[in-house]
C-alpha cells in the first residue's frame, strides 16, 4: 500500500524492516506519530506479523480481539494456524468462510494470509486462487507472494511475468528487488551473481538479518564457495539461533565442507519438525533402516 501522492510514506521504514526480516527492529520502531486510521491498521498488522515471525503466536492471539478490523483478524488467523497443528483445520475453515463473504472476501490482507496458509499447506493452486484473483488490484506483497508460489511450482516463467508487473509498479521497491533475487537464484547460472549483488546491496544499506545473510550464503553455495557460505550462515545463526532456513542451509553446507551436520539437523528437528529437510531426512532414515532389516 502506498502513501498519498506527494507525501512521504510514514510506514516505509517499518515495512522495510519487516520485508528484510528485521522483525525486532520493526516492533521497536513502530511508535509513529500522526498516522491515519488506515495506516494505524497497516502498522498494527506489520507489528503483529513481526511477532508471528518471531514465534510469539499467543501474544498475537491474545491481543487481537473480535472487534478488530478485518486485516487484523486475518493476521490473528495466521497466528492460530501456525500456533499448533490442532488449530490448523479450524483456522482454514474460518479462512474459507471469510473468503466467501462478499463484504470482506476481497480484502488484500485476507487474500495475502490465505496465500501464505495455502502455501504452507503446499496447495499452490488454492493459494493462487486468492493471491492472483483476476480483476482485483494486487498489492506488492501479493505480487511477491505470487513469485514465491510460482517458484515453488517450478514455474519460473510465470514468476518472471509477475516480477515484470512489480518492476512496472516500482522497480526500486524492496519486494521487487527481493523477488528479482529469488528468481535469479531459481534460474541459476550467470544470474547467481546478480542475486548476490542484490543481497549485498541490502547488507550495505540496512542491518544484516538472517534473511539477507541466508540470501548471500545461498548464492555462495550455488557458486561452490561453501567456506564463505558457512561464515555467513554462522553469522545468521548468531542473529537467530532457531531460524529454520539458517539451520537447513548449515546442514547442507556442513556436508559439503566435510563438517558434522547432525547438531544442526537435531536443532531443526526440535524447533521445526515439519521442515522439508527434516521430512526428507526421516524418510531416508526409514528407508535405510528397512534396507538394514532386509539384509539382516
Amino acid at each position: 500500500m502506498a502513501a498519498a501522492a506527494g507525501g512521504p510514506d510514514p510506514l516505509f521504514g517499518l515495512r522495510n524492516n519487516f520485508y528484510l526480516g528485521a522483525y525486532q527492529a520493526a516492533i521497536n520502531n513502530s511508535e509513529i506519530p500522526n498516522l491515519s486510521p488506515v495506516d494505524v491498521v497497516e502498522r498494527d498488522c506489520l507489528v503483529y506479523r513481526s511477532y508471528i515471525a518471531l514465534g510469539s503466536y499467543q501474544l498475537v492471539i491474545d491481543e487481537i480481539d473480535s472487534s478488530a478490523a478485518t486485516p487484523l483478524q486475518a493476521v490473528k488467523l495466521l497466528a492460530l494456524y501456525l500456533s499448533s497443528p490442532d488449530n490448523k483445520e479450524m483456522a482454514i475453515a474460518s479462512l474459507r468462510e471469510w473468503l466467501g463473504d462478499p463484504a470482506i472476501g476481497n480484502n488484500p490482507m485476507l487474500r495475502l494470509i490465505a496465500g501464505i496458509v495455502f502455501m504452507h499447506e503446499q496447495d499452490y493452486n488454492e493459494a493462487l486462487k486468492h493471491t492472483n484473483a483476476g480483476g482485483t488490484e494486487g498489492t506488492m506483497e501479493l505480487y511477491a507472494l505470487n513469485v514465491q508460489i510460482f517458484l515453488k511450482m517450478y514455474r519460473s516463467d510465470y514468476a518472471e511475468k509477475q516480477l515484470k508487473i512489480m518492476q512496472q509498479v516500482d522497480e526500486d521497491h524492496t519486494l521487487t528487488q527481493l523477488a528479482n533475487a529469488w528468481l535469479n537464484l531459481a534460474v541459476g547460472g550467470s544470474k547467481i551473481q546478480e542475486a548476490y549483488l542484490i543481497f549485498q546491496d541490502f547488507a550495505e544499506k540496512y542491518q544484516a538479518t538472517s534473511l539477507i545473510l541466508n540470501g548471500k550464503a545461498l548464492c555462495c553455495m550455488h557458486k561452490g564457495e561453501f567456506a564463505e557460505a558457512d561464515k555467513l550462515l554462522l553469522e545468521a545463526l548468531n542473529i537467530d539461533a532457531k531460524d529454520p532456513e539458517t539451520l537447513a542451509n548449515l546442514v547442507v553446507c556442513s556436508l559439503h565442507n566435510g563438517k558434522p551436520s547432525s547438531r544442526y539437523l537435531n536443532q531443526l528437528k526440535l524447533s521445526h519438525p515439519d521442515h522439508i529437510l527434516v521430512k526428507c531426512a526421516s524418510t531416508a532414515e526409514e528407508k535405510f533402516d528397512r534396507a538394514l532389516q532386509n539384509v539382516a
